[in-house]
């Protein structure tokens, strides 16, 4: 399957020509708005004053929700954008980058 390659501003805001995800877009959207439907479900429980443990729990449904939604993006970048790097010969520069994203996430900032 040929992937889309569009231009996009990076985090430090350069323009970049970057492999898109495209395969993965459908399976991304169907599992955030599945996210947003539980945000809505924590924000009722809020409105509704129910047990805090309960709420507490459906966050943390929430958290792991958006956590396989980051691995799937992950696994994404490291099987094309950081292979092809590689292949290219310029692969340091996106090792590093996919350990700082791994770093941010592992610390959730």
């Amino acid at each position: 399957m040929r992937r889309s390659v569009k231009q996009t501003r990076t985090p430090e805001g350069y323009l970049h020509v970057m492999p898109g995800y495209k395969s993965h877009t459908p399976q991304v959207q169907v599992r955030l708005r599945r996210i947003e439907g539980q945000i809505r479900g924590v924000q009722k429980m809020v409105d509704e004053d129910r047990y805090c443990i309960d709420v507490l729990t459906q966050v943390s449904a929430v958290k792991a929700a958006l956590d396989a939604v980051a691995l799937v993006l992950l696994q994404d970048h490291t099987e094309h954008c950081v292979v092809e790097a590689i292949q290219a010969g310029d692969g340091s520069h996106k090792v590093r980058e996919l350990n700082n994203a791994v770093e941010r996430l592992v610390k959730g900032r």
